[in-house]
């Protein structure tokens, strides 16, 4: 009698979204949140953090109070609609000198409330002695994760800086489109570069809305990333080093 083995395929976990609507760039309605969870949905996700944008002095600053009340909105939505998928809070927090006060205060939220901080810097002026904030968050037990590295203009210009943060202990996560090119000749040049040198740790949309560039061309994006890494390391970017944030579990740090 022939057995027949099944290979279990994991599916991706999102770490990086702006699908909570109304609160920053992302989605503009409830409705256009749940399009874009079932496409996330139909590319093969099964977990979804949440990671609004919070930037300090600036009009993408709602509290978690409001965060949380719009989390549960949708998770109710997404449970009337029957769509198989968990959805997990966070925040994407634009770097300043008072994290872990606005931790405190309930104002920001780290990934599903762990020691995990998803942090972005800014595009293109790079801060004087951000060692030193990202150091300070590591003394108070937190583990930053440095969002999209390579968009960032100063590290294209020379890619020492990106080694040497990466160096410092942080954790890098880059966006599936850069790999097509979504954000430059540059980007696409130095995530090629950092997933070679092993520097990054998790893969993540940074979807927007139901109509994202990269749904259409996400296959294509997952082709090209494989053929960089390997599947077995493709899957610990997309669904194990994720896997261990939503636990609040140690993500390996290669060196």
């Amino acid at each position: 009698m022939e057995t027949t083995t099944i290979t279990m395929v994991k599916m991706m976990i999102d770490i990086h979204t702006h699908i909570i609507s109304n609160i920053d760039d992302g989605c503009k309605s409830i409705d256009d949140s749940l399009k874009t969870i079932k496409k996330l949905k139909e590319l093969g996700f099964s977990k979804i953090i949440l990671t609004p944008h919070y930037m300090k002095g600036s009009n993408y600053q709602a509290n978690n109070d409001i965060k949380i009340t719009k989390y549960n909105e949708l998770k109710e939505l997404v449970k009337k609609e029957n769509v198989d998928i968990e959805l997990y809070l966070g925040n994407e927090i634009y770097i300043n000198n008072d994290i872990v006060n606005l931790i405190i205060n309930k104002e920001i939220y780290p990934l599903n409330d762990t020691k995990y901080l998803l942090i972005e810097l800014p595009l293109y002026n790079e801060i004087n002695g951000i060692e030193d904030y990202l150091y300070e968050l590591k003394l108070k037990g937190y583990i930053p994760i440095i969002a999209h590295p390579e968009r960032y203009l100063y590290f294209q210009k020379n890619y020492k800086k990106i080694v040497e943060l990466y160096e410092s202990g942080v954790l890098y996560q880059s966006n599936y489109g850069s790999i097509l090119g979504v954000y430059g000749k540059e980007a696409k040049k130095l995530f090629k570069y950092a997933l070679k040198k092993d520097m990054i740790s998790f893969l993540a949309t940074d979807i927007h809305s139901p109509n994202f560039s990269l749904i259409k061309d996400f296959k294509k994006a997952t082709k090209k990333i494989k053929k960089i890494v390997g599947n077995k390391r493709f899957e610990d970017l997309t669904f194990n080093n994720a896997n261990k944030i939503i636990d609040n579990k140690k993500v390996e740090y290669f060196e």
